[in-house]
């Protein structure tokens, strides 16, 4: 795969930016990777969960350093921050379905163990209804159907379920855990438990029994950024959810997340997204059903 020694790119894509991007971005695999001689260099994108299902082709694909081949019929899940590449043969037949952050949470609100799966880079056998669910994750994306955004929601819910299985299947979790991502794994459990609290890099370390350069470390290596950072992107995250699909008051978003001082998150806010909440809200106030994303 084309890439420098040591060069790792951070790739911008449709939902990297900062407005909301579309429920979900579809294109097919011969889309981006015919036009690199069916190769993609290494890089991870920091906000983006991509599922890509090989329907017929064969290929290596690159995660976290591991090098592992597929075939017909497999399905590739690449969690956000996970550093990947890949080579296809040509002609490869699939599709490649993305989804950011925000929308991620609202999938797996409630859905236990299933975050946990699904934040392993892995390459593992698609089951078999997945197809059909990806080919009707195609046809919603590119259409303007009546009740498409909640269509495309159901739809990748079950691709995201089906992808859990999978991998729960070939003991992807207890493959983790022995590599050493366990940590990662409790960390990012225990953020999403107490990121609301404003806790510190000490407090998860104090609770995980480790030291803040460790936990700083253990991050870093994952998602390339120190875990104060992926702390408050946890936190900014939600508060762009809340922002774009509620109606409350832009103050009453900052007390309900914690903050003593509307004018602190607003600052705190424009820093991590480079737009004032009430700017960023203002940019969605237009239809988001039938409206495409940049791929």
């Amino acid at each position: 795969m084309h890439s420098a020694p040591g060069i790792l790119l951070v790739q911008g894509l449709f939902g990297e930016s900062t407005h909301l991007p579309d429920v979900v971005h579809c294109e097919t695999i011969a889309v981006r990777s015919s036009l690199h001689d069916w190769e993609l260099a290494p890089h991870r994108h920091g906000r983006l969960h991509q599922v890509v299902l090989v329907l017929r082709g064969s290929g290596m694909a690159q995660l976290e350093g591991r090098h592992v081949p597929f075939g017909d019929d497999a399905v590739i899940n690449v969690p956000p921050g996970a550093a990947h590449a890949f080579r296809f043969a040509p002609g490869t037949e699939g599709f490649v379905v993305t989804l950011a952050d925000e929308i991620l949470d609202l999938i797996l609100a409630g859905a236990g163990d299933v975050r946990h799966l699904l934040a392993q880079p892995e390459v593992c056998a698609a089951h078999p209804d997945m197809a059909a669910i990806a080919q009707g994750i195609w046809s919603e994306f590119n259409g303007l159907g009546g009740a498409r955004a909640l269509v495309l929601r159901g739809l990748c819910a079950t691709l995201l379920g089906l992808c859990a299985r999978q991998l729960a299947s070939q003991g992807a979790g207890g493959a983790a855990q022995r590599d050493g991502a366990g940590l990662l794994q409790r960390f990012e459990a225990l953020l999403e438990e107490r990121f609301l609290a404003h806790w510190g890099v000490a407090d998860y370390a104090r609770a995980l029994s480790i030291s803040p350069t460790h936990l700083s470390r253990v991050v870093r290596a994952a998602y390339g950024m120190p875990a104060s950072q992926r702390i408050s992107a946890r936190l900014v995250r939600e508060a762009r959810r809340r922002l774009a699909y509620t109606d409350l008051r832009v103050a009453t978003i900052a007390y309900d997340l914690g903050f003593a001082d509307p004018a602190h998150f607003s600052r705190v806010f424009a820093s991590a997204t480079g737009v004032s909440p009430r700017a960023f809200r203002q940019r969605l106030e237009q239809p988001r059903d039938g409206a495409g994303a940049a791929p």
